[in-house]
């Protein structure tokens, strides 16, 4: 009995250490509310123009992997600065593959956003615009 209740200690606890390294990373990282936002916006774009359950799936997995990568570069720039305070070739090259990585993400990201809904947003544009002719 005592060790189950150490091992659901060690269950919640590292659900309990991951939500507040997540709330660290929004907190104190601009990038990651700006990451936030923009999920915000591609959910909300993602109701209003209804995508099917696939583009949800790729939507919802590139933003989760964007914020995750954004976390992930947030903690290899504070391990870099917690083993050196001096300019160093490695530690830059650490930093700067880490927020590359993040990058990359979010251009990839980018692209398949725009696949996905500027299509959706050139036909609601052309229905709307068809419909104020037709006022006219």
């Amino acid at each position: 009995m005592e060790q189950k209740k150490k091992q659901d200690h060690k269950f919640y606890g590292g659900f309990r250490y991951a939500i507040e390294g997540i709330l660290t990373g929004i907190r104190q990282e601009q990038n990651m509310k700006m990451h936030c936002i923009m999920t915000v916006l591609v959910v909300l774009a993602g109701f209003f123009f209804e995508i099917s359950k696939i583009e949800w799936c790729i939507c919802l997995l590139l933003c989760g992997l964007i914020m995750a990568l954004e976390l992930v570069n947030t903690s290899v720039e504070a391990v870099v600065d917690l083993v050196t305070e001096k300019r160093k070739p490695l530690a830059k090259i650490a930093k700067d593959t880490a927020a590359g990585a993040v990058l990359i993400a979010a251009l990839f990201s980018a692209v398949i956003g725009c696949i996905i809904f500027v299509p959706k947003i050139m036909e609601w544009f052309t229905f709307f615009w068809k419909k104020c002719i037709t006022r006219v």
